[in-house]
């Protein structure tokens, strides 16, 4: 059994391109998740899965939303992926005055 890669790392090599993104957990997925919210105001789909290594954003939404209280509207837009193929995907907006930080 070859033992060459960290337990954990990226099998594919790629650099990490968020704090904590080494991690799959569903808490860390809320966390960076949560603080990209704040920092930005809303996400999609397309982006949560490229930048944030969240692959399905859906459900951590549901969890900050029902589990958390935050007030998260979901809409949805038409985007390209890196190919260039549109998509019907949702955009999760933190609406204005949330400041919680439960998570």
């Amino acid at each position: 059994m070859n033992s060459t890669h960290d337990k954990g790392a990226p099998s594919h090599g790629a650099p990490s391109k968020t704090p904590h993104s080494d991690s799959s957990s569903a808490h860390d997925q809320r966390q960076r998740l949560f603080e990209w919210l704040q920092l930005h105001g809303k996400i999609d789909t397309i982006t949560a899965r490229n930048e944030l290594d969240i692959l399905m954003p859906a459900a951590r939404v549901w969890e900050l939303k029902h589990n958390f209280g935050h007030p998260i509207d979901k809409v949805w837009i038409n985007r390209p992926t890196d190919c260039g193929k549109i998509h019907r995907v949702a955009e999760y907006v933190l609406q204005v005055g949330s400041v919680s930080d439960d998570e």
